[in-house]
């Protein structure tokens, strides 16, 4: 069984993947996220992703490596972390009542032979209409400044989404049927990878 590599710091993506049955290893990958740009949200993801697979592909000499991006899709543009309080708050204001796009880039590198797969996970996010007081609470907690789109479904911000269409784990940060596509496609079934303490 290879080594399972997440190469991200993100503790959803880890849990989701622990609580499939995969026990990752983690090698946050450095990448500078500001560097990175591209035309549009779906590419902007998923070149981040494939950036972050391959500077942790590089270091190692054996292991599936999986990098992950996402980033929101709203009216046309890409929203990552907020830089600030100040920029969440707006960046709420202007998401009430609309639907947006979670877009996950996924990219999963074989290190030791450096074949690559990858693809863009999207699930529709429909957000509701938080008070203007709501919103200011849910900055104050910090929660909004740690994660892309400045909203989580599985936290503090679920009060405010009214609902989703697609893959609840895409919002959360891993896609587990988009990754088995992935996995296949590099000669991998998903119960190979499954930590022998799950089976």
């Amino acid at each position: 069984m290879p080594e399972i590599v997440l190469a991200s710091a993100s503790p959803a993506r880890l849990a989701l993947l622990r609580s499939a049955g995969l026990d990752p290893k983690v090698i946050v990958s450095g990448v500078d996220e500001d560097a990175v740009s591209a035309p549009t949200p779906n590419d902007l993801c998923l070149a981040l992703a494939r950036a972050k697979a391959r500077a942790v592909a590089r270091d190692i000499a054996a292991g599936l490596v999986i990098g992950c991006d996402s980033v929101l899709a709203l009216d046309g543009r890409p929203y990552g972390k907020p830089a600030s309080a100040e920029e969440a708050v707006a960046r709420w204001r202007a998401m009430r009542g609309k639907t947006g796009h979670l877009l996950t880039g996924h990219c999963v590198i074989e290190a030791a032979t450096g074949r690559e797969e990858a693809a863009v996970g999207s699930t529709a996010v429909r957000f509701g209409e938080p008070t203007d007081a709501d919103i200011s609470a849910y900055v104050a907690s910090g929660e909004p400044l740690r994660v892309a789109g400045a909203f989580t479904l599985d936290g503090l911000g679920g009060w405010f989404v009214e609902g989703i269409d697609g893959d609840h784990g895409n919002v959360l940060g891993i896609s587990l049927p988009l990754l088995r596509r992935l996995f296949g496609a590099l000669g991998y079934t998903v119960p190979t990878l499954w930590h022998a303490e799950t089976v």
